[in-house]
């Protein structure tokens, strides 16, 4: 697959962000995480840093075959139904970007259902760039073909390209889907080696009997299909998410345009990692927003060497978290350009 070149991740604007920081009215790493985002926001843009006035949440929907397997207690129905709210602006994800000042985008990257009719609204601006009608059942086919799993990737790249161009300066990554908790921990065994039940949580509430058929079809895809850890494209074929592979996409996208993609929880993340098998380099321009209630998503943390930013105990997606993430980028930013010098000041500093 013909990817972007990806802009190399600045050290030293790092080095100089850390140093200001440390200069800045209190006691060296008092603020704790935030100092680390405004470091980390200072490599991926530059150095003084710029408050991202403009952002956008792009959320992906898209169906699962492997629903057919019991692994959800709601209907692909739902699916259809959640991308109409969130164009009505009923959602939770609308409550949060509207009261953070985040654009939506609302993707149609694989939907099953009829989404006639649908189109921009004041609350989110659609995007019908549907692959096809919802992936194919992984424990029985290809959840995709490679060349559909590619025009996937290429959605979410395009969309971060086109941002960029439209003066956007943050990105997150949020998604709706049914049963795409269990491809997310699927492509998490592939990447990871681990067995599904390492990777498979309860999702939107499964009871015992559901997530023992996660485990059970996580497991089963895998050994039908025997992905390379190291083919992102074969992964995202075998056992992935239309939905996973486009934010995979804008993490790309988003590297190689100098725009930053803040991930939401567990299956956001899930793109984030098949971003960091098809673009290693991709991996310093993303960041997590939350940690996710699903237990898995500590393992997909651990592989990307990320800390989530925040740890608020939710499960649900739709890009919530990464509207809270995209907030606390522009107060660290904030933090560099407003908060006085001890010089400035005249506060005295550390003898």
């Amino acid at each position: 697959m013909q990817l972007p070149s990806l802009r190399t991740f600045d050290e030293a604007a790092v080095g100089q962000a850390r140093a200001h920081l440390d200069d800045l009215t209190k006691p060296p790493g008092s603020l704790g995480k935030l100092e680390d985002l405004a470091a980390w926001w200072c490599g991926a843009t530059g150095y003084p840093a710029k408050v991202p006035a403009r952002a956008r949440l792009y959320t992906f929907a898209g169906d699962h075959g492997v629903t057919a397997e019991g692994v959800s207690p709601y209907p692909s129905a739902v699916t259809v139904q959640m991308v109409r709210n969130f164009l009505a602006g009923g959602a939770a994800v609308n409550v949060f970007a509207r009261h953070h000042d985040v654009e939506i985008g609302v993707v149609d990257i694989g939907v099953a259902g009829d989404l006639a009719g649908a189109t921009d609204t004041s609350f989110a601006r659609f995007y019908d760039r549907r692959v096809r009608a919802g992936t194919g059942n992984m424990v029985r086919e290809l959840a995709m073909t490679r060349a559909e799993a590619e025009a996937a990737v290429n959605v979410g790249i395009s969309l971060a390209l086109e941002a960029a161009a439209e003066g956007v300066a943050i990105l997150g990554a949020g998604e709706m889907g049914i049963g795409n908790t269990t491809s997310a921990a699927a492509g998490l065994a592939a990447v990871a080696a681990m067995p599904g039940k390492l990777t498979a949580g309860r999702g939107t509430g499964v009871d015992d009997a559901g997530l023992a058929r996660k485990v059970v079809a996580i497991d089963a895809a895998i050994a039908r299909h025997d992905p390379r850890r190291d083919d992102g494209l074969g992964i995202l074929s075998a056992v992935g998410g239309l939905e996973i592979a486009a934010i995979a996409g804008l993490c790309i996208g988003g590297a190689a345009a100098g725009v930053p993609v803040i991930l939401d929880g567990f299956i956001s993340t899930a793109g984030g990692l098949m971003a960091s098998v098809l673009a290693p380099s991709s991996v310093p321009f993303f960041a997590v927003s939350h940690r996710s209630a699903e237990n898995a998503h500590w393992g997909m943390c651990r592989y990307l060497r990320k800390e989530a930013l925040h740890d608020l105990d939710m499960k649900l997606g739709e890009g919530t978290g990464a509207v809270l993430g995209i907030d606390s980028v522009r107060l660290a930013a904030k933090l560099l350009g407003e908060m006085a010098t001890f010089s400035s000041a005249g506060v005295s500093g550390r003898h």
